[in-house]
């Protein structure tokens, strides 16, 4: 049977110390005028003991106690019945439970109580969860230590914040796809958009070592890996809506620890994509990215997925990407940093970004100083001559500005800064791949606006229905009490 508990949570001890401090603080006023802030700390604390006893209250009710049980088809038996402190999101709260535990020598015990609440990592309430797994998600473990401290609620300490996000990211990565979708197909396109821009990128960002060690051997054969030693690049990925007039609606932002060949990374984005296109097709398609070869293999494979859809592709190779291309043409013409280097390079930019033949004017001045230059200076003006010659098609940024289509991938360099420098990239820090990845995960999920729908699938994971055979009872959700 499951526990009934019957404690008036408006008689309780925490409940009759709120009221002695509200009455003594309204005596307090006919002495002089008290000092709020104090007023306000001790209210606060006096109110979160309210809390935490209804919610050991009420934690208790989910506890069940029975001969026998089953949970997934398997059998317990009781074996222990013991008090347990759980962090919810008003601090620590203790409760007595049962543990139960199946036939056979070393058998893992399980608590109805748990299960049929959802506790998280045998500790985490949910709410208590999901406050957590938001903070650490911007800040280092450190710094969001100190802010649940600060805030006087919870206080859970560094390392079982810093377990926390490997727990749910395992979970959400056991169900990712299913997950994306279920997310996807409760979003809607605007009415208004008439644009869709898809872009890929990369950062850089440190490994522990076994973990680099781990990444480099997964690379192509005889491919050297770029960046600094114990640097590997993580993937991102962009899908921005604009509208005609080429102001952005929205973003959703996707990223990878390292991985050969970006393959998750494509899959999601050729997901986003089909669920986004099957329901707008008349979307114009942009494919935004840098010169990278391996980045347009990926955008080529993701617009391939969408099948017979109607075809709306075009390829821009982003402009300030170009534009340094330009500048190291520039510097190896007219020598960096001079005034004449310095002006070509400002008049060249100009032509490209708005003359109608701008990539072609380009092609020609670095062709016609390479036929001039010797020696490193040749080498270095046809190094940038061969980038124009091989994105040539996709720099018709002239034409693309009147249909106010984006040229520049600056959504995507926003993704790189925000999802992964300014979280992975501080001092001293360096990351295993489940590690880094538990923390981009969340990110992804919060600076896409898609948090709160994507916080109840984890949550309800950690949930099992528990059923007391002899009664023939699913005890699911607690019995009134």
């Amino acid at each position: 049977m499951a526990m009934e508990h019957k404690a008036d949570p408006l008689q309780s001890p925490a409940s009759q110390q709120l009221r002695e401090f509200l009455r003594a603080h309204q005596q307090a006023w006919q002495a002089g005028t008290p000092e709020f802030e104090q007023f306000e700390r001790e209210l606060h604390e006096h109110v979160m003991n309210l809390e935490r006893e209804c919610l050991a209250q009420e934690l208790a009710r989910y506890d069940v106690a029975a001969e026998r049980i089953e949970v997934g088809g398997v059998s317990y038996q009781p074996v222990l019945q013991a008090a347990e402190t759980y962090l919810s999101s008003a601090g620590p709260v203790r409760v007595e439970r049962h543990l139960y535990r199946p036939a056979g020598r070393n058998a893992k015990s399980i608590c109805p109580l748990e299960l049929r609440a959802g506790i998280i990592s045998g500790y985490w309430t949910p709410r208590a969860a999901r406050h957590g797994a938001f903070v650490v998600a911007q800040l280092p473990v450190s710094q969001a230590e100190a802010l649940c401290a600060e805030l006087g609620t919870m206080q859970p300490s560094r390392s079982t914040l810093d377990r926390l996000p490997r727990t749910l990211s395992a979970h959400w990565e056991a169900h990712r796809a299913e997950w994306e979708a279920a997310v996807q197909a409760q979003e809607t396109v605007p009415a208004e958009a008439t644009t869709l821009a898809i872009s890929v990128d990369g950062v850089m960002a440190p490994l522990k070592p076994h973990a680099a060690e781990r990444v480099a051997k997964r690379a192509a054969a005889g491919k050297h890996a770029s960046g600094p030693t114990g640097y590997r690049e993580v993937g991102c990925g962009t899908l921005t809506l604009y509208d005609r007039e080429g102001e952005r609606l929205q973003t959703v932002q996707y990223a990878r620890m390292p991985e050969s060949k970006k393959v998750t990374l494509g899959q999601q984005l050729q997901a986003e994509t089909q669920a986004i296109v099957g329901a707008r097709p008349d979307l114009q398609r942009v494919y935004l990215a840098d010169g990278a070869e391996p980045n347009w293999e990926l955008l080529a494979a993701v617009d391939q997925a969408l099948g017979g859809l109607p075809d709306a592709r075009i390829e821009i190779v982003d402009f300030y990407h170009a534009c340094e291309h330009l500048k190291r043409g520039c510097d190896a013409i007219w020598g960096e940093s001079t005034v004449r280097g310095q002006a070509e390079f400002a008049r060249l930019r100009v032509l490209l970004k708005e003359a109608d033949d701008g990539a072609a004017c380009i092609i020609r001045t670095l062709k016609y100083h390479a036929g001039r230059a010797r020696g490193a200076r040749r080498k270095r003006i046809r190094s940038a001559l061969t980038y124009f010659r091989n994105q040539r098609e996709r720099m018709q940024y002239a034409a693309y500005q009147r249909q106010h289509l984006p040229i520049a991938s600056g959504v995507m360099e926003a993704a790189c800064k925000t999802l992964v420098t300014q979280r992975l990239k501080g001092s001293g820090m360096a990351w295993t791949l489940a590690g880094g990845q538990a923390i981009l995960t969340l990110r992804s999920l919060i600076q896409s606006g898609r948090w709160a729908q994507a916080w109840p699938l984890l949550a309800a994971d950690f949930c099992s229905p528990v059923v007391i055979p002899n009664e023939n009872t699913e005890v699911s959700l607690p019995l009134a009490a």
